[in-house]
């Protein structure tokens, strides 16, 4: 357990930033790792990847629930110096992964057909797609449960751990995805169905090792049997009660990237294919500034706890430093190197130059984007997870409703599509920033009103 409500602010987020974006690079890299396999394959199967992609980013919107409730949990517990309901929010938030998990397994073998009945008209992509989803669905109980082990570390201000099995796990997925999809060494060629369960694979190992970290050693969060198994009505409503707002913004994410392949399947597969890349290469880019945003709610929410609400007020306009700063780094690298980003995960010219122009237009929202993490994390910390869902409902009416109108109309165009998404991103961020000043302005301003306020947020 490390102490985040004394010491250094810029020195706790570097220090637990940078083993983050480690951990959040290894895991960009599994997905790296298969699309850039996977590319020799053609641009069906690429495409595949990015409509699983897709259905696994709907996947991750559940955890995500678990994640912020229990980072935020935790670390309030923590700066209440309050070992017991830490170790009660960790055991507990387990139990509900694997039911949440198992549940969402069994929905995704029975229910992936349709969804791609609807988001892709190409036969060749849909085969390959249900190819890749059978073999990788099965380790969606364990995704569950390594989140929720990593949301507990953090909120603890423990990140290593995570990293170091990421890590591992990584390792295990590069030297098995040539083995698996291409038939390197055995002769096992699997294609992209081997790219899933070299993921899977790689997933069950990092899973193994986090429970060897937590069982055979003394550590501040231990796992109990009894706290596991016995169900605690008071502490999984407070869980999904901070973490439901967080899930259900990623859903509204899934919302909007259904809402782009149903109109780029118009568009044919290599614009599918440029999009899914340039997807990937973002979520490359945006390693360290997630790292940093995603610290926040661990060091604001321990100085939360404690009830240092200065300290609160001083970790956010830092990490809100900081991720701006790195995204206009970003911003520019994505706007002028779009092409030679892509030329690693594709040789067709068409996808290329489709991935190129993504990019250069959608850079100008990266600012934007970095802005509405820092202060999502802000409100995370605080257990207050609604005002950052209200902002982002505003996308339906700057994204989803302009770009179905004018598909009705036939008159969208890709140019049209990537504009309205920047718009819409920096509306949004406006939004979240006028929620947080009116915040800080009123209800955390004074210690008295900051408690209150705090009672009512977790009881």
């Amino acid at each position: 357990m490390k102490d985040l409500t004394q010491g250094s602010l810029p020195k706790h987020l570097v220090a637990m930033a940078l083993p983050m974006s480690i951990g959040m690079f290894v895991q960009t890299l599994y997905v790296l790792t298969d699309l850039y396999f996977v590319s020799d394959l053609g641009s069906a199967p690429v495409a595949a990847l990015s409509l699983i992609g897709n259905i696994m980013f709907l996947i991750f919107a559940v955890s995500q629930i678990l994640n912020v409730g229990t980072a935020t949990l935790v670390a309030h517990a923590v700066g209440e110096k309050d070992q017991s309901s830490a170790n009660l929010v960790f055991n507990q938030a387990l139990f509900a992964s694997v039911v949440l998990g198992t549940i969402l397994l069994l929905t995704g073998i029975y229910g992936i057909k349709s969804y791609l009945h609807i988001t892709s008209e190409d036969p060749a992509t849909t085969e390959a797609a249900l190819s890749y989803s059978y073999w990788f669905l099965p380790c969606l109980v364990l995704q569950f449960i390594m989140t929720t082990i990593g949301a507990a570390l953090r909120g603890t201000g423990v990140v290593k751990p995570m990293m170091i099995a990421q890590i591992g796990s990584l390792i295990i997925n590069i030297i098995l995805s040539p083995i698996l999809i291409s038939g390197w060494l055995f002769g096992i060629e699997m294609g992209i169905a081997g790219a899933g369960l070299a993921s899977s694979i790689s997933v069950v190992i990092a899973v193994l090792s986090l429970w060897f970290y937590l069982y055979h050693d003394k550590r501040y969060l231990v796992l109990d049997s009894q706290l596991f198994l016995s169900f605690h009505r008071h502490t999984i409503k407070r869980l999904f009660s901070v973490g439901f707002p967080a899930g259900a913004e990623l859903i509204l994410m899934f919302v909007y990237m259904s809402t782009t392949f149903w109109v780029l399947k118009d568009f044919g597969t290599d614009v599918q294919a440029g999009f899914g890349i340039g997807s990937k290469v973002i979520q490359a880019l945006f390693l360290p500034v997630m790292a940093v945003a995603f610290s926040l709610p661990a060091i604001a929410g321990q100085n939360y706890g404690a009830g240092n609400f200065k300290r609160f007020r001083q970790a956010f306009y830092w990490s809100l430093f900081a991720t701006c700063s790195l995204m206009l780094g970003v911003s520019l690298l994505a706007a002028h190197l779009g092409a030679q980003l892509a030329m690693p995960f594709s040789e067709n010219p068409q996808v290329i130059e489709h991935t190129r122009y993504f990019l250069y237009i959608v850079a100008w929202s990266f600012i934007a984007t970095g802005v509405i993490f820092t202060c999502s994390g802000l409100f995370q910390a605080s257990g207050n997870t609604w005002p950052p869902l209200y902002s982002n409902t505003t996308r339906l009416f700057t994204f989803v409703l302009p770009i179905i109108w004018l598909v009705k109309q036939q008159q969208l165009t890709i140019t049209e599509l990537w504009y309205i998404t920047v718009l819409s991103v920096v509306v949004q961020a406006l939004v979240s920033l006028t929620f947080v000043a009116f915040s800080l302005r009123t209800t955390y301003k004074l210690p008295a009103t900051f408690t209150a306020t705090k009672k009512n947020l977790l009881s």
